[in-house]
This record gives C-alpha cells, sequence and structure tokens, in this order.
C-alpha cells in the first residue's frame, strides 16, 4: 500500500509542471562552431529560450517567429536562443539554422540537461517546441509547452510576453501575463 502511495505521489508531482517563476539555472549550449555559450552571458536582456527538435515543423515554425521578433525587438533587448535536443543534433543544426534564416544562437543540449532545466520528469513525454521566458535578472517567469493554449496565437502571445518583460526593465518575481505553468502530456511531437 505505501508502495502504491508513493507511486502516485510522483506521477501527481510529475502532472504538476515546473514552477513558475523560479531562478533560472545556468544553461550551456554548444555551439556548431565549437564554442559554449551560457545562459548567464544575456543577463540583463529577457531571453526566450526555444527547446526543439531540428525534424519538427512546430519547432521550425516557431523558430521562424523568433528571428521575426529579435529583428523587432532586439534592439531594445530580446534575446532568442534555440537548444536543439535530438539524436544527430550537432549534425543538424547548422542546416536548420540556415533553412530558417536565423541570425540568433542556435545550439545543442544533451537531453538531461533539458529536461533539468525545464523541471520535466523523465518518466512523461515532451512536446516539442517548449519556450521559456527569462527576464532581465535571471528569473523564468513563463513557460510553455507545445500543448498549451499559448502556441494557438503564439504571435500575438510571444509579443506579449516580450513587450510586458521589456517593459519591466529591472524584473523581480511578479507574474508578467500570460504566465502559465508547463503542462505535461502524453505525447512527443
Amino acid at each position: 500500500m505505501r508502495t502504491l502511495a508513493c507511486g502516485l505521489a510522483l506521477v501527481a508531482a510529475a502532472l504538476e509542471g515546473a514552477q513558475v517563476p523560479r531562478p533560472a539555472p545556468e544553461l550551456a549550449i554548444k555551439l556548431p562552431t565549437g564554442e559554449q555559450l551560457l545562459l548567464s552571458q544575456f543577463r540583463g536582456k529577457v531571453v526566450a529560450i526555444e527547446f526543439l527538435l531540428t525534424t519538427c515543423p512546430a519547432c521550425q515554425e516557431a523558430s521562424r517567429l523568433l528571428e521575426k521578433l529579435y529583428q523587432e525587438y532586439g534592439p531594445r533587448g530580446f534575446q532568442p536562443i534555440g537548444v536543439a535536443f535530438n539524436d544527430m543534433a550537432m549534425m543538424l543544426v547548422p542546416d536548420y539554422i540556415k533553412d530558417q534564416k536565423l541570425t540568433f544562437p542556435v545550439g545543442v543540449g544533451t537531453r538531461q540537461s533539458v529536461l533539468d532545466f525545464l523541471q520535466h520528469s523523465p518518466m512523461m513525454r515532451m512536446l516539442v517546441p517548449q519556450l521559456v521566458f527569462v527576464d532581465r535578472k535571471g528569473v523564468i517567469r513563463a513557460q510553455y509547452a507545445a500543448d498549451d493554449p499559448f502556441f494557438s496565437d503564439k504571435e500575438k502571445n510571444m509579443r506579449l510576453q516580450i513587450e510586458s518583460l521589456l517593459a519591466e526593465g529591472g524584473g523581480g518575481l511578479k507574474k508578467a501575463p500570460p504566465a502559465s505553468r508547463t503542462r505535461k502530456s502524453s505525447g512527443v511531437k
């Protein structure tokens, strides 16, 4: 009986989702050039991190939209970063960058580092893209999975999130609309 209760508690915790807001842990990604990029390098900017699979059409669409928003909001302090974590990502990222016409950094992370950053249970399947917004002080303010209603009107919602965080200046632990908790889902895209 105790084992069943413990198992149910673990499943319930996994379904709860990631804590938002929370301090962003360090995230290291390896760029195709061999250089390492650290999330902490962008402290002082509003950062959107897209966790993606290079073969995923929804990820490709989200990356192109982030590029468009980067061109518009970059001068005001907005910085997108792409983190691919599919098999053979290091070989696929250069073509991904070229095919999607991206000027923001896209690199590779390990599956475990992505799961840890997202507070995503390895027992749960993950939909991609996963999008995380980090404020200027390094606090994760919002986190969205591909099945979140946020993606039903992603351009409008990304703009609202970016504009809200840019307007704050210094950031903090207040939630920026439309903040949501990550929903765990049962399918991989």
